[in-house]
Protein backbone atom coordinates (compact mmCIF):
# COMPACT_ATOMS: atom_id res chain seq x y z
CA UNK A 1 0.00 0.00 0.00
CA UNK A 2 1.19 3.45 -1.01
CA UNK A 3 1.50 6.56 1.37
CA UNK A 4 -0.83 7.87 -0.52
CA UNK A 5 -3.92 5.16 0.13
CA UNK A 6 -2.82 4.95 3.62
CA UNK A 7 -4.29 7.70 5.02
CA UNK A 8 -1.26 8.95 7.04
CA UNK A 9 -1.61 12.72 8.06
CA UNK A 10 0.22 15.18 6.25
CA UNK A 11 2.50 16.06 8.87
CA UNK A 12 3.51 19.49 7.48
CA UNK A 13 0.17 20.81 7.11
CA UNK A 14 -2.04 19.10 9.50
CA UNK A 15 -2.54 20.70 13.65
CA UNK A 16 0.05 19.19 16.32
CA UNK A 17 -1.73 16.57 18.23
CA UNK A 18 -2.98 17.08 22.06
CA UNK A 19 0.04 16.57 24.31
CA UNK A 20 -1.82 13.47 25.56
CA UNK A 21 -1.32 11.91 22.23
CA UNK A 22 1.83 13.08 21.69
CA UNK A 23 3.79 9.41 23.33
CA UNK A 24 0.69 7.19 21.21
CA UNK A 25 1.04 9.04 17.78
CA UNK A 26 -1.21 7.21 15.30
CA UNK A 27 0.11 4.48 13.36
CA UNK A 28 1.21 4.53 9.32
CA UNK A 29 -1.49 2.63 8.06
CA UNK A 30 -4.74 0.52 8.63
CA UNK A 31 -3.82 -3.27 8.57
CA UNK A 32 -6.24 -4.98 5.89
CA UNK A 33 -5.80 -8.02 7.32
CA UNK A 34 -7.33 -6.46 11.16
CA UNK A 35 -9.77 -4.73 8.68
CA UNK A 36 -10.73 -7.87 7.76
CA UNK A 37 -11.28 -9.80 10.92
CA UNK A 38 -13.29 -6.76 12.47
CA UNK A 39 -15.60 -7.08 9.36
CA UNK A 40 -15.74 -10.49 10.00
CA UNK A 41 -16.64 -10.50 13.53
CA UNK A 42 -18.94 -7.66 12.99
CA UNK A 43 -21.01 -10.23 10.55
CA UNK A 44 -21.76 -12.33 13.45
CA UNK A 45 -22.01 -9.67 16.71
CA UNK A 46 -24.16 -6.79 14.53
CA UNK A 47 -27.68 -7.65 16.58
CA UNK A 48 -29.95 -4.73 17.28
CA UNK A 49 -30.94 -3.14 13.88
CA UNK A 50 -29.24 0.00 12.10
CA UNK A 51 -28.61 2.00 15.07
CA UNK A 52 -27.17 -0.83 16.51
CA UNK A 53 -24.87 -1.69 14.01
CA UNK A 54 -23.97 2.22 13.38
CA UNK A 55 -23.25 1.99 17.08
CA UNK A 56 -21.08 -0.37 16.72
CA UNK A 57 -18.75 0.70 13.85
CA UNK A 58 -18.35 3.70 15.32
CA UNK A 59 -17.17 2.96 18.49
CA UNK A 60 -14.75 0.29 17.25
CA UNK A 61 -13.63 2.77 14.57
CA UNK A 62 -13.97 6.05 15.91
CA UNK A 63 -13.65 5.92 19.17
CA UNK A 64 -11.36 2.55 19.95
CA UNK A 65 -8.96 2.31 16.79
CA UNK A 66 -9.16 5.81 15.73
CA UNK A 67 -9.54 4.74 12.16
CA UNK A 68 -11.14 7.68 11.25
CA UNK A 69 -12.36 10.65 12.80
CA UNK A 70 -15.89 11.58 14.01
CA UNK A 71 -16.80 13.86 11.02
CA UNK A 72 -15.77 11.69 8.69
CA UNK A 73 -17.72 8.71 9.86
CA UNK A 74 -20.62 11.00 10.08
CA UNK A 75 -20.14 12.45 6.47
CA UNK A 76 -20.16 9.13 5.59
CA UNK A 77 -23.10 7.92 7.32
CA UNK A 78 -24.87 10.85 5.74
CA UNK A 79 -24.58 10.05 2.63
CA UNK A 80 -25.34 5.92 3.12
CA UNK A 81 -28.78 7.42 5.31
CA UNK A 82 -29.67 9.02 1.72
CA UNK A 83 -29.18 6.63 -0.67
CA UNK A 84 -32.11 3.61 -1.12
CA UNK A 85 -30.98 0.17 0.49
CA UNK A 86 -29.42 -0.83 3.75
CA UNK A 87 -27.89 1.84 5.32
CA UNK A 88 -25.63 -0.19 7.96
CA UNK A 89 -23.71 -2.24 5.33
CA UNK A 90 -23.53 0.45 2.89
CA UNK A 91 -21.76 2.34 5.69
CA UNK A 92 -19.41 -0.53 6.18
CA UNK A 93 -18.78 -0.88 2.38
CA UNK A 94 -18.08 2.69 2.35
CA UNK A 95 -15.51 2.97 5.49
CA UNK A 96 -14.17 -0.44 3.91
CA UNK A 97 -13.51 1.42 0.50
CA UNK A 98 -12.02 4.84 2.16
CA UNK A 99 -9.80 2.50 3.89
CA UNK A 100 -8.46 -0.28 1.57
CA UNK A 101 -10.06 0.97 -1.99
CA UNK A 102 -12.80 -1.16 -3.94
CA UNK A 103 -11.38 -4.65 -2.46
CA UNK A 104 -11.57 -3.07 0.61
CA UNK A 105 -15.15 -2.15 0.36
CA UNK A 106 -16.05 -5.46 -1.19
CA UNK A 107 -14.66 -7.40 1.20
CA UNK A 108 -16.36 -5.14 4.08
CA UNK A 109 -19.90 -4.89 2.85
CA UNK A 110 -20.24 -8.92 1.96
CA UNK A 111 -19.02 -10.22 5.16
CA UNK A 112 -21.73 -8.32 6.58
CA UNK A 113 -24.16 -9.86 4.90
CA UNK A 114 -22.91 -13.27 4.67
CA UNK A 115 -23.18 -14.91 7.92
CA UNK A 116 -26.66 -12.95 8.12
CA UNK A 117 -27.83 -14.64 4.80
CA UNK A 118 -26.52 -18.46 5.90
CA UNK A 119 -28.08 -18.16 9.60
CA UNK A 120 -31.35 -16.48 7.41
CA UNK A 121 -31.88 -19.95 5.34
CA UNK A 122 -31.32 -21.96 8.15
CA UNK A 123 -34.24 -20.06 10.42
CA UNK A 124 -36.25 -19.90 7.65
CA UNK A 125 -36.18 -23.83 6.80
CA UNK A 126 -37.20 -24.57 10.33
CA UNK A 127 -39.68 -21.78 10.35
CA UNK A 128 -41.34 -24.09 7.24
CA UNK A 129 -40.66 -27.49 8.66
CA UNK A 130 -42.09 -26.55 12.08
CA UNK A 131 -43.17 -23.16 12.49
CA UNK A 132 -46.50 -24.32 13.09
CA UNK A 133 -45.34 -26.71 16.62
CA UNK A 134 -46.19 -24.93 19.68
CA UNK A 135 -42.55 -24.11 20.66
CA UNK A 136 -42.26 -22.06 17.54
CA UNK A 137 -45.54 -20.54 17.60
CA UNK A 138 -44.99 -19.79 21.59
CA UNK A 139 -41.71 -17.81 20.82
CA UNK A 140 -43.43 -15.57 18.00
CA UNK A 141 -46.26 -14.86 19.88
CA UNK A 142 -44.04 -12.72 21.69
CA UNK A 143 -41.76 -11.98 19.63
CA UNK A 144 -44.16 -10.16 17.13
CA UNK A 145 -45.24 -7.48 19.86
CA UNK A 146 -41.82 -6.82 20.35
CA UNK A 147 -40.69 -5.47 16.76
CA UNK A 148 -43.77 -3.01 17.36
CA UNK A 149 -41.69 -1.34 20.07
CA UNK A 150 -38.23 -1.81 18.11
CA UNK A 151 -39.61 0.28 15.17
CA UNK A 152 -41.25 2.75 17.38
CA UNK A 153 -37.95 3.28 19.28
CA UNK A 154 -35.81 3.55 15.79
CA UNK A 155 -38.21 6.86 14.99
CA UNK A 156 -37.41 7.90 18.29
CA UNK A 157 -33.78 7.82 18.10
CA UNK A 158 -33.74 9.34 14.60
CA UNK A 159 -36.30 11.75 15.23
CA UNK A 160 -34.59 13.13 18.85
CA UNK A 161 -30.74 13.24 16.47
CA UNK A 162 -32.41 14.94 13.83
CA UNK A 163 -35.76 16.45 14.27
CA UNK A 164 -33.63 19.75 15.69
CA UNK A 165 -36.56 22.71 14.66
CA UNK A 166 -39.99 23.24 13.72
CA UNK A 167 -39.15 22.86 9.88
CA UNK A 168 -37.83 19.15 10.51
CA UNK A 169 -40.66 18.44 12.75
CA UNK A 170 -42.81 19.84 9.44
CA UNK A 171 -41.24 17.84 7.23
CA UNK A 172 -41.39 14.38 9.23
CA UNK A 173 -45.14 15.08 9.63
CA UNK A 174 -45.85 15.49 6.31
CA UNK A 175 -43.60 12.14 5.61
CA UNK A 176 -45.89 10.60 7.68
CA UNK A 177 -49.52 11.44 6.37
CA UNK A 178 -47.89 10.84 2.53
CA UNK A 179 -47.09 7.25 3.40
CA UNK A 180 -49.68 6.37 5.67
CA UNK A 181 -52.73 8.33 4.60
CA UNK A 182 -51.96 9.50 0.98
CA UNK A 183 -50.09 6.34 -0.44
CA UNK A 184 -47.25 8.60 -1.56
CA UNK A 185 -44.30 6.47 -3.57
CA UNK A 186 -41.10 6.65 -1.56
CA UNK A 187 -39.17 7.93 -4.85
CA UNK A 188 -41.72 11.21 -4.82
CA UNK A 189 -41.61 11.66 -1.07
CA UNK A 190 -37.49 11.60 -0.74
CA UNK A 191 -37.75 13.86 -4.50
CA UNK A 192 -40.14 16.13 -2.10
CA UNK A 193 -37.85 16.01 0.93
CA UNK A 194 -34.73 16.67 -0.82
CA UNK A 195 -36.26 20.29 -2.77
CA UNK A 196 -37.47 21.33 0.40
CA UNK A 197 -33.70 20.69 2.28
CA UNK A 198 -32.52 22.14 -1.09
CA UNK A 199 -34.35 25.92 -0.43
CA UNK A 200 -33.98 25.93 3.68
CA UNK A 201 -30.52 25.59 2.78
CA UNK A 202 -30.47 28.67 0.70
CA UNK A 203 -33.16 30.71 2.78
CA UNK A 204 -32.50 29.52 6.55
CA UNK A 205 -28.81 27.06 6.34
CA UNK A 206 -28.84 26.66 10.12
CA UNK A 207 -32.09 24.67 10.04
CA UNK A 208 -30.73 21.71 8.35
CA UNK A 209 -26.93 21.87 9.00
CA UNK A 210 -25.38 18.52 9.41
CA UNK A 211 -23.85 19.57 12.35
CA UNK A 212 -25.27 17.30 15.62
CA UNK A 213 -27.15 15.85 12.98
CA UNK A 214 -25.94 12.45 13.42
CA UNK A 215 -23.25 12.05 15.98
CA UNK A 216 -26.17 12.62 19.41
CA UNK A 217 -27.06 9.40 18.22
CA UNK A 218 -23.59 7.74 17.43
CA UNK A 219 -22.78 8.43 20.68
CA UNK A 220 -26.00 7.94 22.61
CA UNK A 221 -26.17 4.40 20.81
CA UNK A 222 -22.91 3.44 21.58
CA UNK A 223 -23.14 4.48 25.26
CA UNK A 224 -26.80 2.43 25.16
CA UNK A 225 -25.72 -0.77 23.99
CA UNK A 226 -21.69 -0.73 25.05
CA UNK A 227 -21.79 0.76 28.75
CA UNK A 228 -18.71 1.48 30.02
CA UNK A 229 -17.02 2.17 26.21
CA UNK A 230 -15.73 6.17 27.07
CA UNK A 231 -13.96 7.49 23.90
CA UNK A 232 -10.33 8.26 24.52
CA UNK A 233 -8.06 10.48 22.72
CA UNK A 234 -4.99 8.54 22.53
CA UNK A 235 -3.78 9.41 18.86
CA UNK A 236 -5.10 11.13 16.33
CA UNK A 237 -7.26 9.46 13.42
CA UNK A 238 -5.63 7.76 10.85
CA UNK A 239 -8.15 9.11 7.94
CA UNK A 240 -8.34 12.69 10.03
CA UNK A 241 -10.69 16.04 9.20
CA UNK A 242 -7.85 17.41 6.95
CA UNK A 243 -6.12 13.67 5.95
CA UNK A 244 -5.30 14.29 2.06
CA UNK A 245 -7.71 12.35 -0.17
CA UNK A 246 -6.56 9.41 -1.44
CA UNK A 247 -5.93 8.80 -5.12
CA UNK A 248 -9.00 5.77 -5.03
CA UNK A 249 -11.26 8.73 -3.62
CA UNK A 250 -10.73 11.36 -6.55
CA UNK A 251 -13.42 11.15 -8.85
CA UNK A 252 -12.53 9.75 -12.73
CA UNK A 253 -14.94 9.38 -15.38
CA UNK A 254 -12.63 6.12 -16.55
CA UNK A 255 -13.22 4.51 -13.07
CA UNK A 256 -17.27 5.50 -13.06
CA UNK A 257 -17.82 3.94 -16.20
CA UNK A 258 -15.73 0.56 -15.39
CA UNK A 259 -17.26 0.67 -11.70
CA UNK A 260 -20.95 0.42 -13.57
CA UNK A 261 -19.95 -1.80 -16.28
CA UNK A 262 -18.67 -4.51 -13.87
CA UNK A 263 -21.83 -4.12 -12.22
CA UNK A 264 -23.85 -4.04 -15.01
CA UNK A 265 -22.19 -7.40 -15.98
CA UNK A 266 -22.98 -8.90 -12.52
CA UNK A 267 -26.46 -7.72 -12.81
CA UNK A 268 -27.33 -8.84 -16.69
CA UNK A 269 -25.57 -12.25 -16.68
CA UNK A 270 -26.94 -14.04 -13.63
CA UNK A 271 -31.13 -12.27 -14.98
CA UNK A 272 -30.11 -14.00 -18.32
CA UNK A 273 -29.42 -17.06 -16.84
CA UNK A 274 -33.16 -17.04 -14.88
CA UNK A 275 -34.88 -15.95 -18.16
CA UNK A 276 -33.39 -18.02 -20.39
CA UNK A 277 -33.62 -21.52 -18.40
CA UNK A 278 -36.73 -20.60 -16.53
CA UNK A 279 -38.45 -17.80 -18.75
CA UNK A 280 -39.06 -13.86 -17.50
CA UNK A 281 -42.33 -14.97 -15.87
CA UNK A 282 -41.02 -17.28 -13.46
CA UNK A 283 -40.55 -16.37 -9.78
CA UNK A 284 -36.79 -16.44 -9.68
CA UNK A 285 -36.71 -14.01 -12.51
CA UNK A 286 -39.53 -12.17 -10.97
CA UNK A 287 -38.08 -12.35 -7.73
CA UNK A 288 -34.84 -10.53 -9.17
CA UNK A 289 -36.15 -7.75 -11.02
CA UNK A 290 -38.18 -7.15 -8.07
CA UNK A 291 -35.44 -7.02 -5.55
CA UNK A 292 -33.81 -4.88 -7.67
CA UNK A 293 -36.03 -2.04 -7.74
CA UNK A 294 -36.71 -2.59 -4.30
CA UNK A 295 -33.14 -1.61 -3.68
CA UNK A 296 -33.71 1.65 -6.06
CA UNK A 297 -36.46 2.53 -5.59
CA UNK A 298 -36.62 2.70 -1.38
CA UNK A 299 -34.93 5.35 -0.04
CA UNK A 300 -34.29 5.58 4.21
CA UNK A 301 -32.60 2.34 5.13
CA UNK A 302 -34.50 -1.33 5.90
CA UNK A 303 -37.48 0.43 7.99
CA UNK A 304 -38.04 2.41 5.06
CA UNK A 305 -38.19 -0.23 2.58
CA UNK A 306 -40.33 -2.45 4.51
CA UNK A 307 -43.47 -1.32 3.37
CA UNK A 308 -42.55 -1.79 -0.14
CA UNK A 309 -41.65 -5.10 0.03
CA UNK A 310 -44.66 -6.10 2.32
CA UNK A 311 -46.70 -4.41 -1.15
CA UNK A 312 -45.10 -6.23 -3.75
CA UNK A 313 -44.04 -10.03 -1.80
CA UNK A 314 -47.14 -9.93 -0.13
CA UNK A 315 -50.10 -8.53 -1.93
CA UNK A 316 -48.84 -8.25 -5.51
CA UNK A 317 -46.87 -12.04 -5.84
CA UNK A 318 -48.39 -13.66 -3.15
CA UNK A 319 -45.02 -15.27 -2.20
CA UNK A 320 -45.57 -15.16 1.41
CA UNK A 321 -48.98 -14.72 3.92
CA UNK A 322 -49.16 -10.95 5.81
CA UNK A 323 -48.66 -13.39 8.96
CA UNK A 324 -45.64 -14.96 7.31
CA UNK A 325 -44.21 -11.16 6.65
CA UNK A 326 -44.38 -10.18 10.15
CA UNK A 327 -42.78 -13.79 11.43
CA UNK A 328 -39.79 -12.33 8.82
CA UNK A 329 -39.67 -9.31 10.54
CA UNK A 330 -39.42 -10.66 14.08
CA UNK A 331 -36.47 -13.19 12.32
CA UNK A 332 -34.59 -10.11 11.05
CA UNK A 333 -34.79 -8.24 14.49
CA UNK A 334 -33.32 -11.71 16.49
CA UNK A 335 -30.33 -12.33 13.89
CA UNK A 336 -27.44 -10.45 13.29
CA UNK A 337 -26.80 -8.67 10.22
CA UNK A 338 -29.05 -5.94 8.21
CA UNK A 339 -32.32 -5.98 8.99
CA UNK A 340 -33.36 -6.01 5.31
CA UNK A 341 -31.73 -9.79 5.31
CA UNK A 342 -35.40 -10.43 5.68
CA UNK A 343 -35.28 -10.44 1.74
CA UNK A 344 -33.78 -13.83 1.76
CA UNK A 345 -36.99 -14.89 4.25
CA UNK A 346 -39.61 -13.38 1.48
CA UNK A 347 -36.90 -15.27 -1.15
CA UNK A 348 -36.87 -18.69 0.84
CA UNK A 349 -40.80 -18.34 1.97
CA UNK A 350 -41.50 -17.91 -2.08
CA UNK A 351 -39.67 -20.60 -3.18
CA UNK A 352 -39.90 -23.53 -0.59
CA UNK A 353 -44.26 -22.83 -0.55
CA UNK A 354 -44.24 -23.11 -4.27
CA UNK A 355 -41.90 -25.60 -5.07
CA UNK A 356 -39.87 -24.28 -7.62
CA UNK A 357 -37.64 -27.27 -8.27
CA UNK A 358 -40.26 -30.04 -6.95
CA UNK A 359 -41.53 -30.95 -4.15
CA UNK A 360 -38.77 -33.26 -2.73
CA UNK A 361 -36.48 -30.10 -3.20
CA UNK A 362 -38.24 -27.43 -1.76
CA UNK A 363 -35.16 -26.54 0.85
CA UNK A 364 -32.89 -26.26 -2.51
CA UNK A 365 -36.00 -23.99 -4.20
CA UNK A 366 -36.22 -22.03 -0.90
CA UNK A 367 -32.22 -21.38 -0.31
CA UNK A 368 -31.60 -20.68 -4.13
CA UNK A 369 -34.66 -18.16 -4.24
CA UNK A 370 -32.85 -16.54 -0.85
CA UNK A 371 -29.80 -16.25 -2.48
CA UNK A 372 -31.23 -14.52 -5.25
CA UNK A 373 -33.08 -12.58 -3.34
CA UNK A 374 -29.68 -11.26 -1.44
CA UNK A 375 -27.78 -10.42 -4.60
CA UNK A 376 -30.42 -8.55 -6.52
CA UNK A 377 -30.97 -6.41 -2.94
CA UNK A 378 -27.32 -5.78 -2.31
CA UNK A 379 -25.56 -5.57 -5.64
CA UNK A 380 -27.20 -2.12 -6.00
CA UNK A 381 -25.39 -0.80 -2.64
CA UNK A 382 -22.15 -2.00 -3.92
CA UNK A 383 -22.83 -0.19 -7.23
CA UNK A 384 -24.08 3.40 -5.11
CA UNK A 385 -21.25 3.24 -2.77
CA UNK A 386 -17.92 2.34 -5.17
CA UNK A 387 -19.31 4.52 -7.77
CA UNK A 388 -20.38 7.75 -5.89
CA UNK A 389 -17.78 7.40 -3.12
CA UNK A 390 -15.51 9.76 -4.63
CA UNK A 391 -17.89 12.33 -5.29
CA UNK A 392 -18.99 12.14 -1.78
CA UNK A 393 -15.47 12.60 -0.53
CA UNK A 394 -15.47 15.86 -1.90
CA UNK A 395 -18.46 17.36 -0.80
CA UNK A 396 -17.44 17.48 2.89
CA UNK A 397 -19.00 20.94 4.83
CA UNK A 398 -20.49 22.02 1.85
CA UNK A 399 -24.45 22.98 2.83
CA UNK A 400 -26.03 22.60 -1.04
CA UNK A 401 -25.33 19.03 -0.51
CA UNK A 402 -25.52 18.19 3.32
CA UNK A 403 -29.27 20.69 3.62
CA UNK A 404 -31.25 17.89 1.51
CA UNK A 405 -29.35 14.78 3.43
CA UNK A 406 -30.47 16.62 6.22
CA UNK A 407 -34.33 16.61 5.26
CA UNK A 408 -34.37 13.40 3.49
CA UNK A 409 -33.34 11.91 6.55
CA UNK A 410 -36.08 13.77 8.34
CA UNK A 411 -38.35 12.68 6.15
CA UNK A 412 -37.54 9.40 6.94
CA UNK A 413 -38.59 9.60 10.55
CA UNK A 414 -42.14 10.02 9.69
CA UNK A 415 -42.05 7.01 7.22
CA UNK A 416 -40.63 4.76 10.31
CA UNK A 417 -43.55 6.29 12.06
CA UNK A 418 -46.15 5.09 9.79
CA UNK A 419 -44.57 1.47 8.92
CA UNK A 420 -44.92 1.32 12.98
CA UNK A 421 -48.88 2.17 12.98
CA UNK A 422 -49.05 -0.72 9.59
CA UNK A 423 -47.19 -3.44 12.37
CA UNK A 424 -49.62 -2.61 14.68
CA UNK A 425 -52.42 -2.80 13.02
CA UNK A 426 -51.94 -6.45 11.88
CA UNK A 427 -50.48 -7.08 15.18
CA UNK A 428 -52.57 -5.69 17.50
CA UNK A 429 -56.07 -6.07 15.44
CA UNK A 430 -55.54 -9.39 14.03
CA UNK A 431 -58.48 -9.18 12.22
CA UNK A 432 -58.58 -6.18 11.26
CA UNK A 433 -59.35 -2.93 12.80
CA UNK A 434 -63.23 -3.73 13.42
CA UNK A 435 -62.49 -7.17 15.13
CA UNK A 436 -60.96 -7.73 18.20
CA UNK A 437 -58.32 -6.01 20.16
CA UNK A 438 -55.29 -8.34 21.19
CA UNK A 439 -54.69 -7.72 24.47
CA UNK A 440 -52.17 -9.96 25.41
CA UNK A 441 -49.96 -8.63 22.19
CA UNK A 442 -50.78 -4.70 23.14
CA UNK A 443 -49.27 -5.62 26.85
CA UNK A 444 -46.29 -7.00 25.48
CA UNK A 445 -45.92 -4.68 23.09
CA UNK A 446 -46.00 -1.69 26.11
CA UNK A 447 -43.77 -3.66 28.34
CA UNK A 448 -41.16 -3.44 25.34
CA UNK A 449 -41.76 0.24 24.46
CA UNK A 450 -41.17 0.67 28.36
CA UNK A 451 -38.13 -1.04 28.63
CA UNK A 452 -36.60 0.52 25.28
CA UNK A 453 -37.78 4.19 25.25
CA UNK A 454 -38.03 4.53 29.05
CA UNK A 455 -35.05 2.02 30.86
CA UNK A 456 -32.71 1.95 27.57
CA UNK A 457 -32.86 -1.60 27.57
CA UNK A 458 -30.95 -4.05 25.22
CA UNK A 459 -32.70 -4.81 22.06
CA UNK A 460 -31.69 -8.18 22.15
CA UNK A 461 -32.55 -8.48 25.95
CA UNK A 462 -35.78 -7.16 25.45
CA UNK A 463 -36.86 -9.72 22.55
CA UNK A 464 -35.10 -12.70 24.54
CA UNK A 465 -38.08 -11.56 27.71
CA UNK A 466 -40.83 -11.00 25.57
CA UNK A 467 -40.23 -14.73 23.14
CA UNK A 468 -40.54 -16.26 26.93
CA UNK A 469 -43.50 -14.76 27.88
CA UNK A 470 -44.95 -15.44 24.81
CA UNK A 471 -43.58 -19.13 24.99
CA UNK A 472 -45.21 -18.97 28.78
CA UNK A 473 -48.38 -17.77 27.50
CA UNK A 474 -48.81 -20.07 24.28
CA UNK A 475 -47.96 -23.16 27.15
CA UNK A 476 -50.83 -21.86 29.57
CA UNK A 477 -53.55 -21.54 26.80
Amino acid sequence: MTESTQGAPDTATAPAPAPASASQPAPASIDFREAARFWLKLGFISFGGPAGQIAIMHRVLVDERRWLSERRFLHALNYCMVLPGPEAQQLATYIGWLMHRTVGGILAGSLFVLPSLVLMIGLSWVYMTWGSTPLVAGLFLGIKPAVIAIVVQAAHRIGSRTLRNAPLWFIAAASFVAIALLGVPFPALVIGAALIGHVLGRIAPHTVSAAGGHAPNARGATASAHEGTEATPAARPIIDDDTPRPPHARFRWSRLAWITGIASLLWLIPMGILVVLRGWDDTLAQMGWFFTKAALLTFGGAYAVLPYVWQGAVEQFHWLTPAQMIDGLALGETTPGPLIMIVSFVGYVGGHASALLGTDARFLAGALAACVATWFTFLPSFLLILAGGPLVESTRSQVSVTAPLTAITAAVVGVIGSLAVFFAAHVLWPDGIAGRFDLVAGLITAGAAVALLRWKANVMLVIGACALVGLAIQTLL
